[in-house]
């Protein structure tokens, strides 16, 4: 198993399911712009973030990395130390 390398394709993939999970435009989703502060995501958006993700890119994601997962950049830093499964 190795972690994914996230490129431009990756990265649009990416914003492609957090703006969906977070019910934005991608344009509106900023690179640092904070889910919770922000966005006005809970737990539960969290949760269907990290499970859009692992099943897009065919990784796992621990549930403690959940808490690291604070805007777009954290979630691609996370993204890339995710095992492929």
């Amino acid at each position: 198993m190795s972690a994914i390398t996230i490129d431009t394709a990756a990265e649009d993939k990416v914003r492609e399911i957090l703006a969906n999970s977070l019910d934005l435009d991608g344009e509106e989703l900023t690179r640092t712009g904070l889910f919770v502060d922000e966005y006005g995501a809970d737990s539960l958006c969290a949760i269907e973030m990290l499970s859009a993700l692992e099943v897009a890119f065919g990784v796992t994601i621990e549930q403690d990395e959940l808490q690291n997962m604070i805007h777009f950049e954290a979630v691609l830093e996370v993204l890339s130390r995710a095992e492929s499964r």
